[in-house]
């Protein structure tokens, strides 16, 4: 069905038109003699060229409706010798009426002739109307094809730019990306990109994201709705769409068009390209994010492992202390832990030489907070914390701290500091670390305290505290690898089985302990005694020959008789070898110091005798 000929020739197509017609065509007689007017179907006057008078109006009218009624030319005959005649204008296909001129001329002779140069002046026109139509056409079908070739390069360039970011797998490229886009994009426009996460760019455009105000600020809506907001400026149209993922709203793409450049049409390509980028960003983030989790689990399995390789507790702590500073590039590093016959934390190990040793109130600082509450803490500013003191931080004028408990069972058995000069140095992922840290240094900890203890339990005789007689066994050998000399004191107490058969086997218990705390105090720490068997102890001296040997000997001697309850005396030999001797062995000297005790027995006891 074919489309009315009004819809296909608009006033404006026929007014335009009209007006280039007449003005190519004035110097024709009949375009001087009167006037010629243009109507449209319903018999409006769309324009005209010349004067008519105002009594022509109903005649006019009634002519025009009579063409466009028939379709035929009409003529009326007007005052003061005018004729009107009106010639429907015809669509060339269909031959349905267009328009209406009418022409008002004066009446003469050679009126026949008159209406043909009239007919000729309308096909002129339809002509001339056509011309027009299909110029429009033309100019339509090519800004079409214009819009069709720009609306293909859009989306070569949105499927070229949604491909390179997509390709990306980390944070900054997917950031760059995304700005080079949008600039190759809409290469006039201003970009910026708000991101609600902390993150450090040399790019001045990628910024964090401030609400304060967000009624008024397009990019805190866009943000909060999760949706595209738009708004006319005197700079443009901004616009701000969400940096968005399947999991959250990562940031706002904040952008200002010049308003003569933009092109509603373009809002759609530019939420995709948003979205998009929204995607790559959350994928680059989770591939980030896998990795740090990747590192943290391999230098948790390499701690671990490192940790485990010693049960020594200095090396540990030490290990701990130099392996956390590396980790979190940290300034200072400080580990304590509570020794609880004193109820006070004792630095073990730290950076910080002033500080080892250090004992501290289980009330004092951070170390009494992390003890008290049983949880790490993260200090962004010491300056700014307010009322705690800690001498760590005021010491190295650090400003970030971080710290964690070190947990054996369910209480705190340490703490873990770890500082650095610069404020808001540490970020929550290093404090979630620490933590994780921590409770491996604690396994290792509590691992290597068990040791300790069990080492300590077979070494040491339960009664009177003294090393057991294979541990002094074994240093012998030792020494007699690396010293020059050394000399051995067995002590015996006389009587001892009178004292048990009078005093009963506790008070002899006692006697003994009662002795061996004397020969305690009268030795070196790097001197080892022990209990040799019954009542018999042994005193080694590393590096004592045995004059000196013999004087300690003479002391504990003196000592004992003077210190115990019930009195009771002992009796001292003294062996000693050195690097000249023929045989060197813990054998020979042991029999030697035997031989010596015995001769001491002999002669009467309570006694030093040397062999």
């Amino acid at each position: 069905m074919a489309e009315p000929a009004e819809s296909l020739y608009p006033s404006s197509l026929l007014i335009a038109s009209f007006r280039q017609w007449a003005a190519d065509y004035e110097a024709l007689p009949v375009f001087g003699e009167g006037a010629i007017l243009l109507f449209d179907l319903s018999g409006t006057l769309l324009c005209g060229h010349g004067q008519t008078s105002p009594v022509f109006e109903n005649q006019l009218l009634k002519c025009v409706k009579n063409t466009v009624r028939t379709g035929e030319p009409a003529e009326e005959a007007a005052e003061s010798g005018m004729l009107l005649r009106a010639i429907p204008v015809a669509d060339r296909s269909e031959g349905t009426p267009i328009a209406t001129l009418v022409f008002c001329i004066p009446v003469g002779a050679d009126l026949e002739g008159r209406r043909a140069m009239l007919y000729a002046c309308v096909l002129d026109f339809r002509n001339r109307l056509y011309f027009h139509f299909e110029e429009g056409l033309l100019r339509q079908a090519m800004l079409s094809q214009c819009a069709h070739d720009r609306e293909a390069e859009r989306k070569d360039a949105l499927f070229i730019a949604a491909k390179r970011l997509h390709d990306q797998i980390d944070v900054p490229s997917v950031l760059k990306e995304t700005i080079q886009s949008l600039e190759s994009l809409y290469p006039d426009s201003a970009v910026d990109l708000l991101l609600s996460q902390d993150y450090a760019s040399v790019d001045a455009r990628v910024k964090p994201l401030v609400i304060k105000n967000a009624a008024s600020d397009i990019s805190a809506r866009a943000f909060l709705e999760g949706k595209m907001v738009k708004e006319k400026g005197e700079d443009g149209v901004r616009l701000a769409v969400p940096l968005s993922g399947k999991q959250a709203v990562y940031g706002v793409l904040l952008m200002t068009v010049p308003a003569e450049q933009w092109e509603e049409s373009d809002l759609s390509a530019f939420i995709m390209l948003a979205d998009t980028a929204g995607s790559a960003f959350e994928n680059a983030k989770l591939y980030e994010q896998s990795n740090v989790l990747i590192g943290e689990l391999q230098l948790i399995n390499e701690l671990t492992k490192r940790l485990n390789q010693s049960l020594r507790l200095s090396e540990i702590f030490q290990f701990a202390t130099s392996e956390l500073l590396q980790v979190f590039h940290a300034d200072f590093c400080c580990v304590l832990q509570l020794n609880k016959e004193i109820s006070r934390f004792v630095v073990m190990s730290s950076n910080i030489p002033a500080l080892a040793g250090e004992q501290f109130s289980t009330e004092y600082g951070f170390s009494g907070m992390v003890y008290r509450s049983k949880e790490s803490l993260i200090i962004s500013d010491y300056h700014a914390a307010g009322q705690v003191a800690s001498k760590l931080m005021d010491m190295t004028a650090s400003r970030s701290l971080i710290a964690s408990p070190i947990m054996v069972g369910n209480d705190v058995g340490g703490v873990i500091m770890v500082a650095h000069r610069n404020a808001h140095y540490f970020s929550y992922d290093n404090y979630k670390l620490l933590q994780v840290l921590s409770t491996h240094i604690g396994l290792a900890i509590t691992n290597a305290s068990l040791h300790a203890e069990v080492r300590r339990m077979v070494i040491t005789d339960n009664l009177t505290s003294l090393h057991a007689r294979h541990y002094l066994n074994e240093q012998i050998q030792l020494r007699q690898r690396k010293d020059p000399c050394g000399s051995l004191i067995l002590v015996d107490i006389d009587y001892f089985k009178k004292v048990n058969d009078t005093y009963g086997h506790q008070i002899g218990d006692r006697i003994l302990v009662q002795v061996s705390n004397v020969i305690t105090s009268c030795i070196r720490d790097s001197d080892i005694a022990a209990r040799w068997g019954g009542e018999e102890l042994a005193v080694y001296l590393p590096q004592v020959r045995t004059e000196q040997a013999y004087r300690i000997a003479d002391r504990i001697r003196t000592r004992v008789e003077a210190e115990t309850d019930p009195k009771v005396t002992a009796s001292c030999g003294v062996s000693e070898w050195t690097f000249e001797d023929e045989k060197i062995s813990p054998e020979s000297l042991f029999y030697r110091a035997d031989m010596a005790l015995y001769e001491a027995k002999h002669h009467g006891r309570n006694q030093v005798f040397v062999g």
